[in-house]
């Protein structure tokens, strides 16, 4: 299925750990290319985000975020060093029989004390297993976003390359007239020259001129891209890079078209195809 590299997804779980939100950005680039944020406690996930990341995405510039808040109020989740205590209200008694004004502390006297208190650590097995559960979970999200997004994306490169076709083969229906035009004008301006000229000559010349403006070929080409365009949006693997690179072909065509245009009409759907070529070339852009 055809898939954006525009999409955004945000998941969150709270459990005994704590509460674990990953938030995962992507925007279109040439390569995959992951921003990876972690906490702390957990920078040692890092390599598997990355592999997980490959293995999910193909391409695209990936933003991707881990939050992690410990659980509050869990049973354990911080505890008194008892060895520092005792040392700290030995120090204090023997300072107070050096000065002579022996006082104990209070409780929240030493719980001010940097050491005193300390956080019980998580289970980092644990948390690290739950954070990469859960990253999946964010991947499939995201996915399905993208999917949704290629979709839409698709249709609307399907209803272009039938517009783009659509002033192909009006520009065929015209061809005739045109060349009949362009050989009446030809053969008036070299009436004077009849005399110099024979037959045979003057129709080699209107045959060369008529040449270099016949534009069948082109359009042979442009059909073919057309149908190409519509074959690889029914592929189910990336396919941006292609894409991208038939829109170049499609613009060389539409440009030469425009380039050997001896008619009004013809310049003008020449253009109209640059236009419808240069909208689907921006949305290639977001494709994977």
């Amino acid at each position: 299925m055809i898939k954006s590299m525009t999409a955004f997804a945000r998941e969150s779980r709270t459990g005994d750990v704590g509460e674990l939100t990953w938030e995962v950005r992507t925007v279109n680039h040439r390569f995959l290319e992951p921003y990876i944020r972690l906490p702390e406690e957990l920078r040692g996930l890092d390599t598997q985000v990355r592999n997980r990341l490959a293995a999910r995405l193909q391409r695209g510039k990936v933003d991707c975020t881990l939050r992690y808040a410990p659980a509050v109020g869990a049973a354990n989740a911080i505890r008194i060093n008892r060895p520092f205590v005792e040392q700290l209200l030995a120090a204090g008694r023997e300072l107070g029989a050096l000065t002579g004004r022996a006082q104990e502390p209070t409780p929240f006297d030493l719980l001010r004390w940097p050491g005193v208190v300390q956080e019980t650590e998580p289970d980092l097995d644990q948390l690290s297993a739950e954070a990469l559960a859960l990253l999946e979970q964010t991947l499939d999200s995201l996915l399905e976003t993208r999917e949704r997004e290629g979709a839409r994306l698709a249709q609307l490169l399907r209803e272009r390359c039938e517009r783009l076709g659509e002033s192909a083969a009006r520009v065929r229906e015209r061809l005739p007239e045109v060349l009949a035009g362009v050989r009446q004008r030809l053969a008036d301006r070299l009436t004077e020259l009849r005399a110099e000229l024979d037959a045979t000559r003057l129709e080699q010349e209107i045959a060369l001129v008529a040449a270099r403006l016949d534009v069948d070929e082109e359009l042979d080409r442009l059909g073919a891209h057309i149908e190409e365009v519509l074959d690889v949006l029914n592929r189910d693997e990336p396919v941006g890079r292609r894409l991208d690179f038939l829109m170049q072909e499609l613009n060389r065509e539409a440009n030469t078209l425009g380039s050997k245009s001896a008619d009004v009409a013809v310049t003008r759907e020449a253009v109209e195809m640059k236009v419808l070529i240069e909208q689907m070339r921006e949305q290639v852009q977001n494709l994977e």
